[in-house]
Formats: C-alpha cells, sequence, structure tokens
C-alpha cells in the first residue's frame, strides 16, 4: 500500500481503521479513542474532527462484532411484538426503535410471535441464545401482559403494554390526558351536547372515557350515561352507535359532537351521518382516535383525532433500552406515558346555534 492520500485504503476490500490513521496522519490509538467514545480528553476537537472527515473519505465503519467482542456485546437488541403482520400501527413503532437503535450503533431482530404464549417464550429464548443485548417487548393494543420467561435474563423494557406483574419498565400512551385533550377541542368549539362511540371495557377505552369526562366536568359537563354507547372498535360498530343517536331525533335533542374510541369508530360514524343527512361538522362534529395512517387523513372530510404515539414508544423504549446496556444497570419498574396529540383536519367545527 502506498503513501499518498489517493492509495490509502485496502484494495477492493473494507476500510480499516489503520488505514484511517494513516489519513488522518494520527496513531491508531487515537482512532480507537474517537470510535470507542474515549476521546473526549485525550484528543483536541480539532483532532477528532480530522479522524472523522478520513473515515467519511474512506467510507470507514467500526466493525461491530470486533467491537462488540471487545465490550461483550453484540450490538443487537431484540424486539418481540404479539401480532405485527397484521397492525396498521406496527411500522411506526419499528420504525421508532429501529432508527434510534441505528442511531447508537445497534440493529433491531424482529421476532412475531402471533399473540401466541408458547411462541412468545420461544422467541425470547431464541434471542438470549442469539446474546443479544436487550429486549423490547411491544403490544400492538393497549394491555396488562404476561410478562414472557426470559425477558428477567436481560434489560427488558415494554412498549405499548403493561407487565401483570409490575416487574418491567414500561413506555405507554397517556390514554386518559388523550380522552381529556378530545373533550377540550369540542368544548373550546362550543360543543355542550356530547356523547362517546366505540370501545368496550379494555384499558384504553376506560382511560380515553374517563379523561373525557375529567374534562367536561371541570366544566360542568356530563355526558347523559345513553349517550355513552360501547360498539366495539370497527367501522360496523360506529356505524350502528351513530344511528342509535341520531336516528330519527330532532336537531335539538340529539348530541352535535361526538368522541370516537378510534378512527374506525369514526368512519362508521360518518358513514351514518351521510346516510342520515346531518352535515359533518357543519351540524355534527366527529373526533377521532389513533390517527390510523392511509385512513383518518383520507375520509370525508378528513378526520380531526387524537394520534397514538406509536414512533415515539418505539424510540422511548429503544432510548431506555439502550442506556440500560450502556450503563449496566436494570431500569426501574416504571410507567412512562407520552402525550397523545391532537391532529386537526376537518371533521370538527363551532356547535350549530340551535
Amino acid at each position: 500500500m502506498g503513501g499518498g492520500a489517493d492509495s490509502i485504503g485496502t484494495a477492493g476490500g473494507r476500510p480499516t481503521s489503520r488505514d484511517v490513521a494513516r489519513l488522518a496522519g494520527v496513531s491508531h490509538t487515537a482512532v480507537s479513542f474517537v470510535f470507542n467514545g474515549r476521546a473526549e480528553g485525550n484528543l483536541s476537537p480539532a483532532t477528532q474532527e480530522r479522524i472523522r472527515q478520513a473515515a467519511a473519505q474512506l467510507g470507514y465503519r467500526p466493525d461491530p462484532v470486533a467491537r462488540g467482542l471487545r465490550r461483550r456485546r453484540t450490538a443487537v437488541i431484540g424486539l418481540v411484538t404479539d401480532e405485527i403482520a397484521s397492525s396498521p400501527f406496527a411500522g411506526r413503532l419499528l420504525r421508532g426503535a429501529m432508527e434510534t437503535a441505528w442511531d447508537s450503533d445497534h440493529l433491531v431482530l424482529t421476532m412475531d410471535s402471533g399473540g401466541d404464549p408458547a411462541k412468545e417464550d420461544a422467541a425470547v429464548a431464541e434471542l438470549l441464545d442469539r446474546r443479544v443485548d436487550g429486549i423490547i417487548y411491544a403490544a400492538m393494543s393497549l394491555r396488562r401482559v404476561r410478562v414472557p420467561e426470559g425477558l428477567h435474563r436481560t434489560h427488558s423494557v415494554l412498549a405499548n403494554c403493561l407487565p401483570e406483574d409490575d416487574s418491567l419498565p414500561a413506555v405507554i400512551p397517556a390514554e386518559r390526558a388523550g380522552g381529556r385533550t378530545a373533550a377540550r377541542l369540542l368544548l373550546e368549539t362550543g360543543h355542550h351536547r356530547l356523547a362517546v362511540v366505540g370501545g368496550q371495557d379494555d384499558i384504553a377505552s376506560v382511560e380515553r372515557l374517563r379523561g373525557f369526562r375529567d374534562a367536561l366536568r371541570a366544566e360542568g359537563v356530563t355526558v347523559p350515561r345513553e349517550w355513552v354507547v360501547r360498539t366495539g372498535g370497527e367501522i360496523t360498530g360506529g356505524h350502528e352507535g351513530a344511528i342509535r343517536l341520531l336516528d330519527g331525533v330532532e336537531p335539538h335533542r340529539r348530541p352535535t359532537g361526538i368522541f370516537c374510541y378510534n378512527d374506525r369508530v369514526a368512519a362508521g360514524v360518518l358513514h351514518a351521518a351521510t346516510r342520515l343527512g346531518i352535515a359533518v361538522p357543519g351540524e355534527l362534529s366527529v373526533v377521532g382516535y389513533d390517527d390510523q395512517e392511509h385512513m383518518a387523513a383520507y375520509l370525508t372530510p378528513a378526520l380531526t383525532t387524537v394520534a397514538l404515539p406509536h414512533r415515539a414508544m418505539g424510540e422511548a423504549a429503544a432510548r431506555l433500552l439502550l442506556h440500560a446496556i450502556d450503563t449496566g444497570r436494570t431500569p426501574p419498574a416504571t410507567v412512562r406515558r407520552l402525550a397523545c396529540p391532537v391532529v386537526s383536519r376537518a371533521s370538527v367545527g363551532p356547535a350549530p346555534t340551535r
């Protein structure tokens, strides 16, 4: 290998840290300091920058296998989930976790159990056999989960679910606060005759309704018992609930705003309103929940909704796990709740005056 800058590099092979050292005019140890996180206090900022520029020019990346052997790590984290293939939100959570891991030079190995407890245990065991640095367990709907066997044998974090035994840290949506946000949006646009459609007795339904009522109570507004219509989480349930609330009811006796359990339910409500000749948002405002990709923005009218922070949950869970890996300390078994922001579109307007 020649001594000129143009000839530095391996012939047809991957550039090495020694190539970077030669191009930057520094020792091999100095290059190691930069890429092992030990440069501060050992090298000047100018030297660090020269090394990084040389690495960029050569297209050098540290060997993750060699680095993992030195640190007794694999630079891989596992992600086990219950129904990744069938959830419209899986991609967001995965992207958040994978990009956060990638920024810290980690890869994510994903395994889908299909919701089968035996497969979950087997997936965790397989990841442990592959010596992953830690594991994220993610559920695609908020619920309490049986902690799969083996998660306590490594650094582990739950995403979008809570452990039945409260033994592991979890990152979940702030569902109750999301319900309050939806109520305030409707109250601020003058609505006081409000109904709730969809949902069942799951954690998300209970928390969203609780938050919704919190905000109404603070303004002296109540939701009549018969205006809380629990019809599940699908389009048909939204349609059925809206028909029960609106069909044949005089305008001054029906709700002017409906808070829906999710965007699919909201789609059913919008369909029912169209069928009944009720204008949205002129006569009826509708708020969804989830901000479901490829759906909420394309309804007629485009749906105002409360967004579930799936990407942010993936990012936060990965950051929490990576911190535990870096420090060697198991994170406390606390619950972190992430904000569910409003995405304003066209389905909410001022309350009709009548």
